[in-house]
């Protein structure tokens, strides 16, 4: 059971300010947020780093707790957390680059692109359907197989797309949330562009975005600044679960990255000003596709007021001021990244422990920094 949010009455007496405007009362807002991370993480344990931007610029960073319980780094603004299924919107971007370009359109047929998938439904799934988790492709990896999914590779992911002749449901009729098909979106990514997929990345995507710290897990690599992700036991002694522990580090595109709260401003900045996407592009990506909310196929997000873009969820609980964002869930890690657009407002918060409800404290937090605009 995940831990609930605690914050003191004084602290939510303090939230009760008008949100009637649109100037964001900083000092007060350093004063809860200070609070939230207070009640939530200590020193001396894995903990999280929250950053929050208006208009592309920094008006609240911390981070609190520890990035290596080896080392006793501290977690900063630098640290590097995976960011698991938030990588997902880096490789819709990708796609939809391509397509900009001209080599490609997301209302095309994977069949035209996997002519080895020898399966009749790849000739009516589009690659739209796959970067809005409305594909109908089942996931039938190996899932009882602990050490398998472990250890598995992007290929090994897609070996058994081969042969599928079968789907769930009708492509982009219902909603699914699969992560299998988004490692087929990055196979796509280097047939068309011609480049090896963390290539493409680092050329177009990363570099543009300059997004100096960004780089895919591999089981032999070096990640500087690094988090680990952790787990606690009955004893409160705190365990690395990450690649070897736990499931999923071992494929890339759909969400090995790992990368800093500051990179992902850079992001969040590129994205914006058009550095990696022109504007209609974008608003495409941040377009509803499938409704979320109701899903029988999936649990994942299935919230209220909900669907999904292509490579992001769209909250419209306030349909005057909407949320797009993405959450990423891994191992010790939890990552979200939000945005609303109307106020040019970014909330990025990334942990290395695995046991708040991280849904509630984005809530809480969201609704702080919301009534504190004066």
């Amino acid at each position: 059971m995940k831990k609930l949010i605690v914050i003191s009455l004084s602290v939510l007496m303090l939230t009760a300010c008008s949100n009637s405007n649109k100037v964001l009362n900083t000092q007060k807002l350093t004063t809860l947020l200070d609070s939230v991370l207070e009640h939530n993480y200590t020193e001396i344990e894995p903990g999280a780093m929250l950053l929050v931007a208006v208009d592309g610029k920094t008006v609240y960073q911390r981070g609190r707790g520890i990035a290596d319980m080896d080392t006793r780094q501290p977690i900063d603004v630098n640290t590097n957390f995976n960011i698991a299924s938030i990588s997902k919107q880096f490789t819709a971007v990708a796609i939809l680059q391509l397509q900009e370009r001209g080599l490609l359109s997301i209302n095309d047929p994977v069949a035209k692109y996997m002519p080895e998938f020898k399966g009749n439904i790849w000739k009516k799934v589009k690659l739209r359907h796959l970067m809005s988790q409305s594909s109908g492709v089942p996931d039938l990896r190996p899932r009882d197989d602990r050490d398998w999914m472990i250890h598995a590779t992007d290929d090994q992911s897609l070996e058994y797309m081969t042969l599928l002749d079968s789907l769930k449901f009708e492509p982009g009729t219902a909603y699914d949330y699969v992560n299998p098909t988004f490692v087929l979106l990055s196979r796509i990514v280097e047939k068309v562009s011609g480049e090896e997929f963390e290539q493409y990345m680092q050329n177009h995507v990363f570099g543009p975005a300059q997004m100096d710290n960004a780089r895919y897990f591999g089981p032999e690599k070096v990640i500087p600044l690094v988090a680990h992700g952790y787990q606690d036991d009955p004893d409160r002694q705190w365990h690395k679960f990450e690649y070897g522990e736990e499931t999923f580090f071992g494929t890339r595109a759909d969400g090995g990255i790992y990368t800093s709260a500051n990179n992902l401003l850079q992001w969040e900045n590129a994205l914006r000003t058009g550095k990696v996407l022109r504007d209609s592009t974008l608003q495409l990506a941040y377009t509803p596709q499938v409704t979320v909310t109701g899903s029988k196929w999936s649990t994942y997000q299935n919230r209220d007021n909900t669907a999904y873009g292509l490579g992001w969820f769209i909250d419209s609980t306030d349909p005057d001021n909407p949320k797009i964002y993405h959450t990423g869930d891994n191992g010790g890690f939890q990552a979200y990244l939000a945005k609303y657009p109307t106020r040019n407002l970014v909330v990025i918060m990334l942990e290395n422990r695995h046991d708040h409800d991280r849904w509630q404290m984005q809530t809480e937090i969201e609704r702080i920094i919301l009534s504190c605009y004066e």
